[in-house]
């Protein structure tokens, strides 16, 4: 009786444990898309409106360039850069800061990598166009072909990981960030050379299983979702769509692909799966996972489908019952109802922001739209288009809004800001 009440104790503690940790994720933005994969920050509430002279709390210069969004876990922003040593040959510092969420005073700094990059990027990527991620005890930062890099929250290096040299098409560069869930990270490693998805224990950085893959150049970032008692994980990328038994690494179900250079990451909820892409074609697709196994391609488990202004680059956002997609890489919004693919409304142009890179984010009733040239939308959530503000900075932004409590924090090109009323 004791051994089974002692059991029932450490039973409680865990699930204690782990609804805390659910509870701080929320409260954060530990990863890419947010704490539920989605792109929604259920508990952020930020501004409506700002300006260099309104509600901007402080902006820092991030040294050398980077595109990819920042993570936020507790009083600490974690951010990824490369920063140009200034040497013959171009050699970069691929580095990591913490920056104070209240002043935005740098915690520390870690230089991981110093070297020379084997090949470039476009003209509109970056060295560090990845996101690092956190579980609240460590924060694992990723650059490609300069490695996977784990430390704790103090910046002390727990391991490293180097998985070689990625080529990629036409040189565009690498931007994929890798997914977290329970004890595994998952790197999706597609590029012209030999393509796979290899999982790392997040304890010590060893591989519990690599896949070949059948791809070339993906920029897309896995999607780990548990459904029916078993987490897998959703690949998009050009020739097909895949989903892997987290545990094992088998495969659990592959559909006809999306356009080329896939690179939106897909969205969850409800077990029901979306996809998109948009280069030289538009493609988004609406999976049920509980229809889900083997070949699904024109199956009942494709639900629904649609085939015009999908997008490029900027991930679909998933909140409340509807799922938003920019066109291409343009501020034109379409919105859907995700159960049924019915549109709400489609094609509305927001003038202001009218290139994007960064993905849309929802929080407070609202989605942010941020573009390349300084411009961020705020538009009301619901069925019908309402614009309640456009803003601008001194700054342009590729990286996604970060919305965490009644802050958010925007990564552009030179500067961090955070965004508040207080």
């Amino acid at each position: 009786m004791t051994a089974r009440l002692l059991s029932c104790g450490v039973v409680v503690v865990l699930l204690s444990a782990a609804s805390a940790g659910a509870a701080d994720r929320d409260r954060f933005w530990p990863q890419w898309r947010g704490p539920l994969h989605t792109g929604v920050a259920p508990q952020g509430n930020p501004p409506v409106e700002w300006s260099e002279t309104k509600n901007v709390k402080w902006k820092v210069e991030i040294p050398g360039q980077g595109s990819g969004t920042p993570v936020v876990w507790g009083d600490a922003i974690y951010v990824l850069t490369a920063v140009p040593t200034g040497a013959a040959g171009g050699a970069q510092q691929f580095t990591i800061l913490a920056i104070g969420r209240r002043d935005g005073k740098t915690l520390w700094r870690k230089v991981l990598r110093e070297e020379v990059p084997h090949e470039g990027h476009h003209a509109t990527n970056t060295f560090a166009s990845a996101s690092a991620l956190t579980d609240g005890e460590h924060v694992y930062a990723f650059f490609g072909s300069r490695g996977l890099y784990a430390l704790d929250l103090k910046g002390n290096l727990k391991w490293e990981k180097d998985l070689g040299d990625m080529n990629i098409k036409l040189g565009f560069g690498e931007a994929a960030s890798p997914a977290l869930h329970g004890d595994r990270l998952v790197v999706n490693w597609d590029h012209e050379g030999e393509s796979f998805i290899v999982a790392l224990d997040k304890r010590t950085g060893q591989e519990r299983w690599r896949v070949p893959r059948e791809e070339k150049t993906s920029w897309s970032t896995p999607l780990v979702v548990e459904h029916a008692g078993r987490a897998q994980v959703i690949t998009s990328a050009t020739h097909r769509v895949r989903s892997y038994d987290l545990a094992t690494g088998d495969l659990v179900w592959q559909a006809s692909g999306m356009t080329a250079n896939a690179i939106p990451t897909p969205v969850h909820a409800d077990g029901i799966v979306y996809l998109t892409s948009g280069f030289r074609g538009n493609a988004l697709m609406a999976v049920k996972l509980a229809e889900a196994r083997g070949d699904i391609t024109n199956t009942p488990a494709v639900i629904w489908r649609h085939d015009r202004d999908t997008p490029y680059v900027p991930s679909p956002l998933l909140y409340g019952e509807a799922l938003y997609v920019l066109k291409s890489n343009s501020g034109v919004l379409s919105a859907f109802e995700a159960k049924t693919g019915r549109k709400l409304y489609g094609e509305q142009r927001i003038e202001g922001v009218p290139n994007v890179y960064a993905s849309l984010v929802g929080a407070g009733g609202r989605v942010y739209i941020a573009g390349r040239d300084g411009g961020v939308a705020v538009v009301e959530q619901g069925p019908a288009f309402k614009l309640l503000a456009l803003n601008r900075l001194d700054d342009g932004f590729d990286a996604s809004p970060v919305p965490v409590a009644d802050e958010l924090y925007l990564r552009g090109r030179k500067y961090l800001y955070r965004i508040s009323a207080n």
